[in-house]
């Protein structure tokens, strides 16, 4: 009765060490990018977000550029227009994208980001410092 016992025990300690185990691997997996409906490429190696997100755009605030991730393409102004390019605009080729910060937009799927930039841009001055206590 005591062996059968002891072998409950044993086996109930191997169940959780082993689900322990198993959830551990879980969490240690890589993220899970969830853009569009469409398969396609991977994101691009700068884009790597640490959970599960639904964005269409990525802004780079330092460089002012967007990158849609359903088109892929950059969104940047040129000469006061926003345009789209598959490549960084010669003024950013040598930048590496990895070693900026980046904001993603989560909501917005509008195909302009004109209205979207312009209302952050509005915006971002913006405090409530004075209604505090």
């Amino acid at each position: 009765m005591e062996l059968k016992m002891e072998f409950r025990r044993l086996m109930r300690m191997l169940f959780l060490l082993l689900l322990l185990v198993l959830l551990s691997l879980l969490a240690s997996c890589g993220p899970v990018v969830y853009t569009t409906n469409q398969p396609g490429p991977p994101p691009p190696p700068w884009f790597y977000p640490n959970r599960v997100e639904v964005v269409r755009y990525v802004y780079f605030p330092e460089l002012r550029i967007y990158f849609d991730l359903y088109s892929r393409n950059y969104l940047y102004l040129d000469g006061g227009t926003w345009v789209r390019r598959n490549e960084l605009p010669p003024r950013y080729r040598n930048y590496n994208l990895q070693r900026y910060r980046y904001r993603t937009i989560p909501g917005y799927r509008s195909e302009d980001i004109a209205p979207y930039d312009r209302d952050q841009r509005r915006n971002s001055g913006r405090s409530n410092r004075e209604y505090l206590p």
